[in-house]
């Protein structure tokens, strides 16, 4: 066995949420919509909006900094820093550029990554590739949206769905003997498929408009090729690792839509017990929700060292991605 494999082992996990939140019953008042409509097709509750001036990269630094005291090192730790966002603070510079100075971190490479809601697989994946080649040794993966700031709000179909927030993970080049058993990041398997913009998309940018624009969505669209996208990406990593869905200890998706959550669980013959839903509680908050998910998850004891964990995403694009994760 070869003894000197390096994998990309999880450090540590934290998160951001604004503190407004915005109820179902809140968003009745300004569209026609009901909390009981929204919950039934989306299992979505509330969602955290950021504050007038909060921006993206607040959110993402708050994010890593209690990732940073949860793996128990700092900003001088760390030597590389990516930040999935589909909102950044500016056309540029990046904001991970931004993290990076409010970390007070002058070291290192930081650098932003655009898959949407799939931005935070892409990014661990990406993250995943630097560290095994041998050239940096820790990294910040960081989702962060304030997609509140690119949202029709007088679309009812589209406003009820998002929110804000930031999540973030450190992980850390270690050395390993490859099995199944040690930590870190086992498999990895992303997909894109550009013919699908409009089904979901920004209407708006630099190069089109000069305007920011709003987020337009196919809903019917997007969720009929949602589950079969994520059974794809997710079977393909349990064959690269040998692995079926009874082996999995936590079903950590993207958190779009409760009714997709639980197709693709179902179809993939994983027990809803083993899915880490949190959907109700934030909404999507596209590259953020995965590493929300999982600071929950480990916050509250479900996800421990040794668990075999799946983080799966799609987003616009489109763009779809799984992670496969020993802890």
């Amino acid at each position: 066995m070869n003894t000197h494999i390096l994998r990309s082992v999880v450090r540590g996990v934290g998160a951001y949420l604004p503190e407004r939140v915005l109820t179902n019953a809140d968003l009745a008042k300004t569209v026609d919509t009901t909390d009981e409509w929204i919950q039934q097709r989306t299992g979505i509750r509330q969602r955290h909006i950021a504050a007038p001036g909060e921006t993206t990269s607040q959110l993402a630094t708050k994010a890593a900094q209690a990732a940073l005291a949860n793996a128990g090192l700092t900003g001088a730790d760390i030597d590389l820093i990516i930040v999935a966002t589909s909102t950044p603070d500016y056309t540029f510079p990046a904001v991970a550029t931004q993290v990076q100075a409010n970390l007070g971190v002058q070291h290192g490479v930081a650098f932003d990554l655009q898959a949407v809601c799939s931005g935070f697989v892409f990014a661990t994946t990406t993250a995943d590739k630097f560290l095994t080649s041998g050239s940096h040794k820790r990294v910040l993966v960081i989702g962060a949206e304030t997609f509140s700031r690119i949202l029709d709000w007088e679309d009812r179909t589209t406003c009820v769905l998002f929110g804000d927030g930031a999540g973030a993970v450190v992980l850390e080049a270690q050395e390993s003997d490859g099995t199944l058993t040690s930590p870190g990041i086992i498999t990895s398997q992303l997909r894109s498929d550009g013919r699908h913009r409009a089904k979901l998309y920004v209407d708006g940018g630099p190069s089109t408009t000069q305007t920011v624009g709003h987020l337009r969505m196919e809903g019917k669209e997007v969720f009929r090729h949602a589950v079969g996208m994520v059974t794809d990406v997710v079977k393909a990593c349990f064959a690269d690792a040998g692995v079926t869905a009874a082996d999995i200890d936590w079903f950590v998706p993207h958190q779009a839509n409760r009714r997709i959550i639980d197709a693709s669980a179902e179809k993939l013959g994983l027990a809803l017990e083993k899915v880490v839903k949190t959907v109700e509680l934030h909404g999507n908050t596209s590259a953020a929700s995965i590493p929300l998910a999982l600071s929950v998850a480990c916050k509250d004891g479900r996800i421990k060292k040794g668990d075999l964990v799946m983080i799966e995403a799609m987003g616009g694009g489109f763009t779809w991605g799984a992670s496969l994760i020993r802890w």
